[in-house]
């Protein structure tokens, strides 16, 4: 078995616009400031349901990422080890939301409990994925 990579075709390609469009939906999302959510959203004032957004949409993230690649005809170690990949680059990103509405979003703040329920959202998918179908 060799050592190089080939390139995806385009209908492997295609597997990770799902993934593409979940980023840029998250972008959105952590872009919005805090005035434009209603005050009467009542769940967002039920302890910790924040949290549970957060990790629900980094969850999804990693999943649509890891999937196609749980998909792609390479090897189980290399398809594992782009997996976890996948899932420290979405705890980056979800730090880097935090930083990105610490100094760029009005009435957003940095909440280190807000990127830890995004890692654990990657770590989620992550395990879902390797029991599912990572094997």
């Amino acid at each position: 078995m060799s050592n190089q990579s080939t390139p995806l075709n385009e209908s492997q390609v295609k597997k990770f616009i799902p993934g593409i469009i979940w980023f840029f939906l998250v972008l959105l999302l952590i872009c919005l400031p805090a005035s434009v959510i209603p005050p009467e959203v009542s769940l967002l004032n039920v302890t910790y349901f924040d949290k549970w957004i957060h990790a629900s949409l980094f969850t999804v993230l990693s999943f649509l990422f890891i999937y196609p690649v749980a998909k792609l005809p390479i090897a189980n170690k290399a398809k594992k080890s782009t997996a976890i990949k996948i899932v420290i680059s979405v705890c980056i990103w979800g730090l880097a939301t935090e930083f990105i509405q610490k100094y760029f979003i009005p009435d957003r703040s940095f909440d280190i409990f807000d990127w830890l329920a995004d890692s654990f959202g990657g770590v989620i998918a992550y395990i879902w994925c390797r029991l599912k179908y990572l094997n």
